[in-house]
């Protein structure tokens, strides 16, 4: 049996040390979430229970903690499906050389090296000098898109870039128009990366804290919220609504995994009975 080299195991605890690192916090606030009515926000902790998780659904002077989380989740939902539509887009111009394409490419890219909180200052200020209303679904969602679009646009370039011109020609070459390969050949094809445009935009947006501060207007998005609650309260119902929130996080991100492995054996199968048809 060959014996693996010390190297491998040096290597093996520096990854299970940075896997500590990476989960410890969010697990160490999910054990304390369940703590008994008398649990503080450190260990030992005082029993186990679910008492602050039924508090997160009672009436309480802790915030607007729904509301927030209604917003995040509309706010959310409004960049992932324009993250998506316009990453397409992009993609689809970018397939040809025009002129000044470079100069575009890395303007988009440059707003990732922006530190967030200048785009988010930026963004207010234009709003408000301009008499806009700053509010979370205006400037917020603006500021939030300088953030998602640039991953997006970048997925999309390496998918067109792959992208086997051929299938275009073969529709083409049955008479169909450029809409109709787009919409039947195409999007088709490229439907599990849209997923992942789609799963980033919402995950990016859902979680934003920095491109949001400043462009919220009066009413809060769920990390916002969060942060204003680190001030005020002292309890462990502050981590009940981070565990939940994280398990509400892991659940989207199954649910668009799920979707794309439905997708895949789909066209799995369509390519098997497709091979069998032509036998």
């Amino acid at each position: 049996m060959e014996t693996r080299p010390r190297s491998f195991y040096v290597l093996a605890f520096i990854f299970a040390l940075f896997l500590v690192f990476l989960y410890g916090p969010t697990l160490t606030i999910a054990i304390l979430s369940f703590q008994g009515p008398g649990g503080g926000l450190t260990f030992p902790m005082r029993g186990v229970s679910l008492h602050w998780f039924r508090d997160l659904f009672e009436q309480q002077a802790v915030g607007d903690i729904w509301g927030s989380f209604g917003r995040s989740l509309v706010l959310g939902l409004m960049v992932m499906v324009t993250t998506v539509v316009v990453s397409v887009m992009g993609g689809l111009a970018f397939r040809k050389r025009f002129a000044g394409s470079g100069v575009i490419f890395y303007l988009i890219i440059i707003s990732l090296v922006i530190p967030s909180i200048l785009i988010s200052l930026g963004v207010g200020l234009i709003f408000s000098r301009a008499g806009l209303n700053v509010h979370w679904a205006t400037s917020g969602f603006g500021s939030q898109l300088t953030w998602t679009l640039p991953f997006g646009l970048l997925i999309m370039f390496a998918v067109f870039n792959r992208f086997d011109k051929s299938y275009e020609e073969a529709a083409r070459d049955q008479g169909a128009s450029s809409w109709q390969t787009i919409r039947h050949v195409v999007l088709p094809i490229i439907a599990p990366m849209l997923i992942g445009v789609a799963l980033f935009g919402f995950t990016l947006s859902y979680d934003e804290f920095a491109r949001t501060l400043l462009t919220a207007g009066s009413y809060n998005t769920l990390p916002l919220e969060i942060f204003g609650m680190t001030t005020n309260v002292t309890t462990p119902v502050i981590f009940a609504l981070g565990t939940l929130t994280t398990g509400f996080s892991l659940v989207i991100i199954a649910a668009f995994l799920v979707a794309v492995l439905i997708m895949n054996r789909r066209r799995a199968r369509l390519g098997s009975d497709a091979g069998e048809g032509m036998v």
